[in-house]
């Protein structure tokens, strides 16, 4: 007997286990939505589908398998743009379904007519438009296989509504098994403990792709073997454990004056594990280009005048790391290393009675300060884009991976409400944080409803100055002044309340303890406004000198 293409569409996602599809409806594909409403995923209804791709990006990042997007024709398509590309630059895995014309309308300028593949082939991995109802299962298996494929990115199906709406012959495709990389060779691994053994102060560089659960597993086990220090990409977040804390040197990204930029230039060899130059260039942390490196990936490292690695490990990731660990015996850093390790560690405490505090706002490590103290393990934090972003980056802690998550590909506006929509989700027995400026907020604001629907446990701190202020004190260094990053205030208080959330204000760090303490209490979304003093951001942008190296 014949299906309906819809039917195929969802029994194909039901056959591979998608727990969730978000989107928007459309008369060119409201045939999925229709039998949506009978089984299927569960539908996600969003208020924009930028925002829609955004919570599918964050069900990849979170779960590593593809979270799914849908929208209709035209604007509808064309709106997952932004979330699609971020998803690609950024290793998450979607799939991404949009409706089109029917065929015979693909080549007039018919309502909501373009060429949608078209759009999408240079921001996704895969991008198809499908042209026979008997070819849309495969064409799901596919598109789903290659985006979680490394590098892991977004797949894009255009579907033609007679396409939806055709008959199909046959069942849907169940998924088949992944194809599984294995360890780098044996003689490449003991070439790199040889490596690690003669250098006198090897550092383990570790990014997006060595944040998963075994992947990180793998790095703590050879961290605890061997003392290697460690520094991580903002993507790489949580990979060291708090029990290993004295091994993290801290993140590295967007400005090169961290500790973390230290200890790579000092380094005689540094181990880029799972990195990838779109989260920091490697010109940003090797400007001398004279760093000796050695790359542990799943795929092939780019190169430029400024990544030149001497050795590639290319295979499974924790695989090579967990042989890697067999392999070196008896390895302990020097002593000269160890002193230098020290003074680094001082480096990445912070102290806010150095900064002065302006009464009715809050400094950005007072922010931090409180906001640590209420976090705990489990707890999943998501960050906007803004110089909050930097801040966070540099001095908030996290333990478990992809539980503090940062946009540090395409470093897009918006993201931070709709993936914790998605962390509240697949993590829905835990409180989750996340944070904006009040620039970025109101990129994806209108959310807030869908968390009120979804009753879901979301506190939203905005740091909220009035301004782009990213932009702003980057435009200042640049030119003594700043131009179009300023717009008038909102009421952020009441704009939560009129969404049926709790909206709070704190000016200072005693009521952003006590408001916090209350966001904690309430079942539901809560907004918390905090007027916030940036005056230190000069210091963000600040290179480091030569001397400061050593």
């Amino acid at each position: 007997m014949s299906k309906k293409g819809a039917e195929i569409i969802v029994n194909s996602l039901e056959n591979h286990n998608v727990p969730f599809i978000f989107g928007i409806p459309g008369a060119k594909i409201d045939g999925v939505f229709d039998t949506l409403a009978d089984h299927g995923p569960k539908l996600i209804l969003a208020r924009h589908e930028q925002n829609a791709a955004f919570m599918a990006q964050a069900i990849g990042r979170l779960t590593g398998e593809p979270g799914v997007v849908i929208a209709t024709s035209g604007p509808g398509a064309s709106n997952l743009a932004t979330g699609l590309v971020t998803a690609t630059a950024e290793g998450d895995p979607v799939l991404a379904l949009a409706g089109q014309v029917k065929r015979s309308d693909l080549s007039k300028l018919t309502h909501q007519s373009m060429n949608n593949a078209a759009l999408f082939a240079p921001i996704t991995k895969y991008s198809s438009e499908i042209q026979d109802p008997n070819t849309l299962s495969e064409n799901i298996a596919n598109a789903y296989r290659i985006a979680k494929t490394a590098k892991k990115g977004a797949s894009f199906l255009s579907i033609p509504q007679d396409v939806t709406d055709g008959k199909v012959n046959g069942e849907a495709i169940k998924p088949l098994a992944t194809p599984k990389l294995g360890a780098a060779s044996d003689a490449d691994i003991n070439e790199l403990v040889k490596r690690i053994k003669e250098a006198k102060l090897p550092t383990l560089l570790v990014g997006m792709r060595a944040s998963g659960k075994k992947e990180t597993a793998a790095i703590r086990l050879l961290v605890e073997k061997t003392g290697i220090p460690v520094v991580e990409t903002f993507q790489g977040a949580g990979i060291i454990s708090r029990k290993l804390e004295d091994h993290f040197f801290g993140r590295v990204g967007l400005f090169r004056n961290q500790p973390g930029d230290m200890l790579l230039k000092r380094s005689d060899l540094v181990v880029a594990v799972g990195y990838d130059p779109i989260e920091y260039e490697a010109r940003n942390w090797n400007a001398e280009k004279d760093a000796r490196i050695v790359v542990i990936d799943e795929v092939p490292m780019e190169i430029d005048q400024y990544m030149q690695p001497e050795v590639e490990l290319i295979g499974n990731i924790e695989k090579t790391i967990e042989k890697l660990s067999e392999a070196i015996e008896n390895y302990h850093l020097s002593t000269d290393a160890n002193h230098y390790l020290a003074t680094l560690q001082a480096k990445l405490s912070h102290n806010t009675q150095e900064y002065p505090i302006k009464q009715g706002k809050v400094h950005p490590l007072e922010i931090i300060d409180t906001l640590q103290k209420s976090v705990s393990d489990e707890m999943t934090v998501t960050v906007d884009v803004g110089s909050h972003y930097i801040w966070m980056a540099r001095h908030f802690r996290s333990y478990e991976p992809r539980h503090l998550l940062f946009s540090n590909g395409m470093q897009t506006l918006g993201v931070a409400l709709p993936w914790a929509i998605s962390a509240a989700l697949v993590r829905p027995n835990t409180q989750i944080f996340s944070i904006s400026g009040d620039g970025g907020f109101l990129f994806s604001a209108q959310e807030l409803e869908t968390a009120v629907r979804l009753k879901q446990k979301i506190i939203h701190l905005i740091w909220n100055d009035g301004s782009y202020n990213m932009v702003e004190f980057q435009e200042e260094m640049k030119y003594d002044r700043s131009s179009g990053v300023h717009f008038g205030s909102v009421d952020f208080v009441k704009y939560a309340e009129a969404f049926g959330a709790k909206g709070l204000r704190a000016t200072s760090k005693s009521e952003l303890e006590k408001a916090i303490e209350e966001g904690l209490a309430t079942d539901g979304p809560v907004i918390i406004d905090i007027p916030v003093d940036y005056a230190d951001n000069k210091e963000l942008g600040k290179t480091i000198l030569p001397d400061q190296f050593y």
